[in-house]
């Protein structure tokens, strides 16, 4: 608990209510600014579980239904309400690993325990000011142990609004890691990702989301049918025999459609259904913290873990990593990362990470980690290593220690299994079994994250992101910047040299990601190497580039990748996006253009006044004499001064802001 103190100031109210045989009573739950309400059991069917959220008086969501179907229990018949608890938190916790270092966790509860027919169940509902969620808890009840549950919320609107969808989930299909597009709700198809993005309006923004989900199946969204305009999120079932496409990790294997989605024992709380509410895109990735504000503190002492810098390795031999180890020391990094291929084919079952053992597509040796383990901590830095879940799954206790006793500091999960209750029970009780041996993590492909890393900080980061390995063009890390990020870190990949750079943006722009997409592990140059590492022209790693002398990369050395403070200074969708972000005193600022070239007004009034402060900006130049066209100037700005840039297509800039003495 070292790093996560937490103040609380809760009031309590327990209300016994009686109601006639005809109606309930209307239940609200409102934040604490009044700016949000939750509204339950209101209209004349006394049998659904219904509820309807309200931003500023505008109902965003109307009256929805909250459908639990199970074999084992009944949940129909008349919903009647029991009891009622009231509750309040005033709270902040503190993170050494987020956005923000300071966390305000502030919101009314309401707890109502109702019957459906015969069928205890309770609802917890809190109103945020930055948004609403409730969970469902099934209590123990008629000596039933454990049950089978399905779960389907209708939400209903009152316009065909347009979203921010994830593709169709089908075979073979990448949706956590795939394209976003813009549709509207009657166009939802089957396996939207969350958090779902929703324009309402101009002025209000929302996004239905998720936490905690530790040991649930995973929700998705589709076209609903309970109204003109709904949508229905569901529950993933049971997966078949584990298949996947040995390049992309795209899921190729069946999934059970009918029957019971998870299998819980009682009492259990579900995870949250979450409506993150805001008045731009910028607002709601600024508050994005609710989503770990549904989670529990933090479960371990952290003050052994170190987000930072991260450089890959590639080549598998000693003499690489040494390289590497050497580049990071020298540039202000804190981890060497090697790939798949140490321990042999990671697609082959048999595959053992308890052992060094080379797989001879991906490096001919030697390849000695104890000694590259041991060279890395005299330099003061870490090693991180990967392995695919089949050589996790069912062996974590074994390959660990191991792991630890070479002085091993991190792994990265490839090719995770992801959806239903068995894959998501597995990932977080290994990232638990991680923490006892001090290992940060870093989950690849499908995973997304709901909030699990304040409860264990050692889960650093993870993907689920259409990231840089992709190819993306700026339009779309703009869409990503407003949409998957409002659930939190994501590793991106950021590459510098490599020729797909020229068909993404710019170098420029390629710096600011390290601001713009927030990651405590930033992985940087990922298809370059250290300059004294050995040549690698396999193919199995694009266009490998020798990482160069260039000035800009003084950036990369400097900035930070976890935040006292984030200002979302402009936002829009798919065309602008520009953040600053303090750590300590400094403030970085990262700005990424879209299609159409721009005239970009910098306000800097956010910075302390009657202070001078020295800046560095950093934007694309034709003339600028090097192999990324990167010029550098240095200007003097107070919390006065407006800075005009005019930004061409694709391009971008960013700055790092000093105090003047």
């Amino acid at each position: 608990m070292k790093y996560e103190l937490i103040k609380k100031i809760t009031f309590l109210c327990l209300t016994v209510v009686c109601f006639s045989c005809k109606n309930n009573e209307v239940i609200t739950v409102i934040s604490p600014d009044a700016s949000k309400k939750m509204v339950f059991l209101q209209g004349e069917n006394q049998n659904d579980l219904t509820f309807s959220v309200f931003y500023n008086n505008t109902e965003v969501i109307q009256r929805s239904v909250l459908e639990l179907l199970s074999d084992d229990l009944s949940f129909s018949g008349k919903v009647s309400v029991e009891k009622i608890e009231n509750s309040s938190e005033n709270a902040t916790w503190t993170s050494r690993f987020n956005e923000l270092s300071t966390v305000p966790d502030h919101y009314n509860q309401t707890k109502i325990y109702l019957k459906q027919g015969e069928t205890k169940l309770n609802i917890i509902a809190r109103a945020y000011n930055e948004g609403v969620a409730f969970a469902y808890e099934v209590p123990e009840q008629n000596n039933i142990k454990d049950i089978g549950l399905s779960e389907n919320i209708h939400y209903n609107f009152s316009e065909d609004y347009p979203v921010w969808s994830t593709p169709k989930r089908e075979k073979g299909v990448l949706t956590a890691q795939g394209e976003y597009r813009k549709i509207p709700i009657t166009a939802l198809e089957e396996g939207a990702e969350r958090p779902l993005l929703i324009e309402i309006s101009d002025s209000i923004k929302i996004a239905l989301a998720e936490a905690q989900l530790v040991d649930y199946a995973r929700l998705s969204f589709n076209k609903g049918n309970a109204s003109k305009y709904s949508i229905l999120s569901s529950l993933d079932g049971k997966m078949g025999e584990q298949k996947q496409d040995t390049i992309t990790g795209a899921v190729i294997s069946e999934r059970k459609i009918e029957g019971a989605k998870v299998h819980k024992t009682l009492p259990f709380q579900s995870p949250w259904r979450v409506v993150m509410m805001g008045s731009s895109y910028g607002e709601l990735l600024e508050n994005n913290y609710i989503i770990q504000n549904l989670n529990p503190p933090s479960a371990i002492d952290g003050s052994w873990i170190e987000p930072g810098k991260v450089l890959r390795e590639t080549t598998l031999t000693t003499q690489g990593g040494f390289a590497a180890i050497d580049f990071v020391a020298s540039h202000n990094m804190q981890y060497v990362h090697f790939d798949a291929g140490w321990y042999g084919n990671e697609m082959d079952n048999a595959s053992d990470a308890t052992t060094v053992t080379l797989d001879p597509k991906r490096s001919k040796g030697p390849f000695d980690i104890e000694a590259i383990c041991k060279y890395a901590k005299e330099k003061g830095v870490k090693v991180m290593l990967y392995i695919n879940r089949r050589a996790l799954e069912g062996k974590v206790d074994e390959v660990f220690p191991v792991l630890k006793k070479w002085g091993v500091s991190g792994v990265k999960y490839g090719f995770v299994r992801v959806g239903d209750e068995n894959a998501t029970s597995w990932m977080h009780e290994a990232v638990k079994k991680a923490a006892k041996y001090q290992l940060v993590i870093d989950i690849h492909d499908e995973y997304r994250p709901t909030g699990f890393s304040r409860t264990y900080p050692n889960l650093l980061t993870q993907e689920g992101i259409r990231g840089d390995e992709e190819t993306v063009p700026n339009d779309h890390t703009l869409i990503t910047m407003f949409t998957r990020m409002l659930a939190g870190a994501a590793d991106n990949t950021v590459c510098y040299y490599n020729k797909r750079v020229d068909n993404m943006g710019s170098h420029a722009s390629q710096l600011a990601k390290t601001v713009c997409i927030f990651s405590p592990l930033q992985f940087l140059y990922w298809y370059d190497k250290a300059p004294a590492a050995p040549i690698k022209e396999d193919g199995l790693w694009g266009d490998t580039k020798t990482i160069g002398n260039e000035p800009e990369l003084e950036f990369f050395n400097n900035v930070p990748t976890t935040w006292d403070e984030t200002k979302v200074l402009q936002a829009e969708i798919g065309e602008i996006g520009v953040i600053a972000r303090r750590n300590g005193a400094d403030w970085f600022i990262g700005g990424i253009n879209g299609i159409e070239a721009r005239e970009v007004t910098l306000d800097f009034s956010f910075l302390e006044a009657n202070q001078e402060y020295f800046a560095k900006l950093y934007t694309d130049d034709e003339t600028i004499n090097t192999r990324t066209k990167v010029k550098i100037e240095d200007i003097k700005i107070s919390n006065k001064s407006k800075l005009n840039l005019n930004v061409k297509s694709n391009n971008g800039f960013v700055m790092q802001i000093t105090k003047v003495n």
